[in-house]
This record gives structure tokens, sequence and C-alpha cells, in this order.
């Protein structure tokens, strides 16, 4: 920030008033894209994110959307921006979704557009939505393959493509990127439902002109001069507040040194060492030691990494300020060549955006000695139908997925909360009569997952259990962490519960695990035999059939401080303070409450 130019101190209510009108435009974004997209993802579960953008493609302001988008779209834009930064026009909108080019994973599309002047000469914001698109073509329903090697394993790559011209829209050329090039590779499948992928894009490019008019109004009240003057000053406010936090830390924790390390459950660590500069407020992270690059999809792209950091920094401060860019100025980010958080171009990365940016929240928060851990997944859940024959023919199908709650970690002075998601997600998960409406499936039980959250002096949040009966024969695949590796506690506080996946399998001729006549106790058949459960791992794809049940059994939270020495190890000296009575939640009581407010 130190070539942008010099102002005079701040109005701190002209200040705190632009802070909210730039917030106020990526609200309106995020409700025009809810109310125009007919996917479930984005319309139901909020699985999407709008940002307003400063002409150099840093972050200004956004609403409380998805933290792993809002810290990695930056890089987006600034990609983009040496692409085509000098020949963009009105009307142009910009599609991109490789890790490469400040992607995060496939599945998450980001949709730019630049806001020019009034004179239609320079780009003065860019305004970008992110939206997790249910199916974008790979080698499995959902495009989330827990078994993906290779990128080209997890359908549409796309580094840049000018999906709007000058206001034209370019079906073929969306046609080209989402269902014919990534059926090249061989096993995947083009995108298997384009027509809801399109019209959510569509959705994408109304709610960027949304933001649009909404700042080329602010500009029009205030002046250009004066709207870029405060844009400066939040984002000095964001650097200035996380420099205090840094002094505080160092102060507090008598070191200007912090370290911590935590593994996935394959034994990959993620290690970090934070050097803290006292006098000048800043640090650096420095993640050497980290675990090479993964032959699976856990890799994270460096756009993911400073996602995670900048959400621990914001989430640190004891401030209302909008998240920005400036909470990044005093951070210096340093990750190791071809380590799991650099990956190459080829590494498969899907997991690494849901699941690896966790345990780097996790590592991050620890070394700062913030919080215990939470549940440290997000319980990828896909499940669909269509894409390649046994004749190489695409086949029209369609894909769901969802992330499902866990627990979230203790801290001095507050016990965890029981069934949230935790940390960069901050979706909702599908509503029971939405889903069961939509899909072939029917929810046996999804509640609170009593016991999971670990024993301390404030207890960690417990975990959720989730499960559902398929009613037709589908490819289900689930992506999750935390299965060998408990959440820590911290300061003598106990870990939390692992997580688990199991599938209910009902016996069939055809598979051959009918029981033998002669060993049945019910030879008529009146009975039927009892379902086989099998323990399928943190990542694994089943083709299940009619019938047959999955059930996720999510981790629960770390605890801090020690256990009293009067607890029996029960839980009747430490009731948890999750909401116990039933309330209205999901999509379809919002729905039902904005109604009533009119």
């Amino acid at each position: 920030m130190s070539d942008l130019p010099k102002y005079n101190a701040p109005d701190p209510i002209l200040l705190t008033l632009f802070a909210n009108r730039f917030m106020s435009v990526a609200e309106a974004m995020g409700r025009s894209l809810q109310q125009t997209a007919i996917s479930t993802n984005i319309k139901e579960r909020l699985d999407f994110s709008c940002a307003l953008f400063a002409p150099d493609g840093d972050l200004v302001a956004n609403a409380p959307f998805i933290p792993i988008h809002l810290g990695s779209m930056s890089f987006a834009v600034k990609y983009q921006m040496q692409l085509h930064g000098k020949t963009l026009k009105p009307g142009d909108v910009l599609m991109t979704n490789s890790p490469h080019a400040g992607g995060s994973h496939l599945p998450d599309i980001t949709i730019i557009s630049p806001v020019f002047d009034s004179k239609a000469e320079k780009i003065i914001f860019f305004t970008a939505s992110r939206g997790h698109h249910a199916d974008i073509g790979g080698i499995l329903p959902g495009s989330m393959p827990p078994t993906s090697t290779t990128i080209f394993e997890e359908g549409a790559n796309i580094h840049s493509f000018k999906l709007v011209t000058e206001g034209m829209f370019d079906h073929d050329g969306l046609v080209d990127y989402m269902v014919t090039k990534p059926a090249q590779y061989p096993g995947s499948s083009g995108c298997r439902n384009l027509r809801d992928v399109e019209s959510d894009l569509k959705a994408q490019v109304a709610a960027n002109h949304k933001g649009i008019q909404l700042i080329q109004q602010i500009v029009d009240d205030y002046g250009l001069e004066t709207v870029q003057e405060y844009m400066y000053h939040i984002r000095a406010n964001a650097e200035s507040s996380v420099r205090n936090l840094l002094r505080d830390v160092a102060k507090r924790a008598g070191t200007n040194v912090l370290e911590a390390v935590d593994y996935l459950d394959d034994g990959s660590p993620v290690q970090l060492k934070v050097d803290i500069n006292e006098k000048e407020g800043s640090a650096v992270l420095d993640f050497e030691g980290t675990g090479c690059e993964i032959r699976g999809n856990l890799n994270a792209p460096i756009s993911v990494v400073h996602s995670a950091v900048i959400y621990c920094m914001r989430a640190m401060l004891d401030m209302d300020i909008p998240l920005n860019a400036g909470c990044l100025v005093p951070i210096t980010v340093k990750i190791p060549q071809g380590s799991l958080l650099s990956p190459s171009k080829t590494a498969a990365v899907c997991g690494g955006n849901v699941l690896t940016s966790q345990r780097i929240v996790d590592v991050v928060l620890k070394a700062f000695h913030a919080c215990a851990a939470s549940q440290g997944c997000t319980n990828n859940l896909t499940f669909g139908a269509g894409g390649k024959d046994k004749d190489g023919k695409n086949i029209t199908g369609w894909g769901y997925y969802e992330t499902i709650a866990g627990g979230s970690g203790a801290g001095p002075g507050w016990h965890g909360t029981s069934g949230v998601h935790t940390h960069i997600t901050n979706t909702r998960i599908g509503d029971v009569e939405i889903l069961e409406r939509r899909y072939p499936v029917l929810v046996h039980q999804f509640g609170i997952r009593e016991g999971s959250g670990g024993r301390g002096q404030w207890r960690g949040g417990d975990g959720v259990v989730r499960e559902l009966e398929f009613t037709e024969p589908l490819q289900v695949s689930i992506l999750s962490e935390r299965r060998t590796r408990q959440p820590y506690g911290q300061e003598g506080g106990e870990p939390g519960a692992f997580g688990r996946n199991t599938w209910i399998k009902q016996p069939r001729e055809g598979d051959g695990d009918l029981p033998d006549s002669d060993s049945s106790s019910d030879s008529d058949g009146s009975v039927p035999p009892t379902p086989r459960k099998i323990n399928i791992g943190g990542k694994a794809t089943v083709f299940m059939g009619k019938g047959d049940r999955l059930l996720i059994e999510t981790p629960g939270a770390g605890a801090w401080g020690a256990p009293p020495d009067e607890d029996d190890g029960t839980h009747a000296h430490w009731e948890h303070e999750h909401v116990k009575a039933w309330a209205p939640r999901g999509s379809l009581a919002e729905r039902e409450a904005a109604q009533a407010g009119f």
C-alpha cells in the first residue's frame, strides 16, 4: 500500500458509512444471485460469495459469505487483469475456475465484471461472484471425486474465458469449455447438467451487474475521488488493526516466535513458524516443513493458503471491520515450492480447498493460541448420475453436493458450538424437505452426535449424525478428514472424537452376499436379511443400490482447559451450550420470515 496516494485523516463517520455502503453492495449482489439462481447449491445451500475489488484487484469489501472464496478471489481478479486489463470494455464479463489462475477448486466458478467510470474510459472497480456448481464434469457425478489424482479428473479447468463480450453471451464457447473439453480426458465426462450450470452462471453475471449499478450510484453521490479515498482508508484501517493484533499477541505470548504443526489423515504435516516484528507490527508466516505434494487431491493452491491466513487474521480481531486486503498487508506468507500448499499445475486439488484449508486454519489458530481445534473437516458428500456410459457417450445426468456440519472448538471463556459449519466454510446444509423432494433420497436421521466434543473446562462442540437412504442405485462419494487424527484440545482440554463414514448395505443376490438358506433362522424369507455395516474410510466412492444407506458421523471439536477433578466422565457436569430447543431454520423458514415481514 506504500505506492498509494497519501490522504488526510479520515472522517470517522464517513469511514463507517463507506464501509457499510461497500458491504451493502456485496450483500445486494448476494441477494440477487440467490433469488435468480436455480440450483440447490446456490439457492438453498448459499455456497457462493460476492465481493467488491479495487482497480488493482485488492479486496475492498464483502458480505459475510464463504471465507475460502473471499480471500482467494483477489488472486483471480489480478490474474485476469494481467491477461485482459487493457482490452476490457463495458459489458465484458470474464469466467475462470483454474486453481493456477486464482481459483480454489474447479467447481467454484468465478465471474468477474469491470466497473468503468462515467466516460467508459477507465476501470474504477471490479465486481466478482464465485459460486460452487454441483457438476462441472470429471470422473464422478458432483465433480468432487475422492479418488482423483490429477486435475484432469476433476472437471472443466478454465484459465480465462470471456463469457460475455460487450453484452453478448457466448453460449457456444461455454459448451466447449464445460462439455467438450473435459470429456477429452480418459474416464472423464463433460458437465452432466449444463442447463442448470448455465442458468446459475447467468445469475452470477446479473449479480455482478447489480453491483456495477450500485457502485456507480455511490460514485454519483460522492464523486470518484472521495469514494477511492475512503476505499483506501478502509484498507488502511484493517492494516492498522492487524498490526496492533500482532503486537498484542507477541506481548501476551512473551515471545516473537510462534510455532505449530498438525497433520492430515495420511500423515502429511502442515507446519508453521510465525516470526513477529513487534516494532513494525508485522509478521512472517513460514510454512517450511510442510509435506510434499500429495498424489491424492488434498493439495491446496496458494490462493487457498492466503484465504485461510486472511480469515484467521480477521477472526482474531475484536473489531467490526470488513474483511479486505488490508488484513494481509502486515503479513508475509512463505510457502515452500513443491509442497502440498504449492502444488504443480496438474495436481488434483478438489479436497485441498475444503479440507486442507481447514487444517491450515487449525495450525494458524494453534500457533496463535487462539482456541482449540474445530472439526477440521467439511464432510463433502456427493452423489448423482450420468456421464460417460460404457460406449463413451456422454449421458445427461445430475449431481448433488453438500457439506456437513460438526463441532467448533472451545476457547478461553467459551464452550464450542455443536452442529455448525466452521471456519472457512459458511454454507448451509440442504433442507430435508428440498433434498427429499428433488432427489431420490430419504433422510433417516440428522441430529447432534452427543458426546463427540472434547471434555474440558470449556467443552468442544459436538459433531452431527446424518443418515441418508438412496431410493435408486446411485454413485455416492464422501471426501472427509479427521477420521484418523482427532481435533486437538488446548491447555489440557481433551480432543474431539474422530469422524466415521459407514455404508449400511442391503444384501443382494447379485452381490453374492445373501446369507445361505440353511444358515438362516428364517428360511421362508419373511424376515429380511440383516444389512451389512461397512466402514468406507474418509475418502471413498461407492455404487450404492436401492435401499442402501450412508451413515456419516462428523467429528467433534477440541476442549479448552483440563476437566475439573469432580468430573466423573459423564455429561452430568457438562451441559453443552448448544441450543436444544427446536427453532425454524433453513431456506424455507427464511422465506416465510421474509414474507411475514412485508
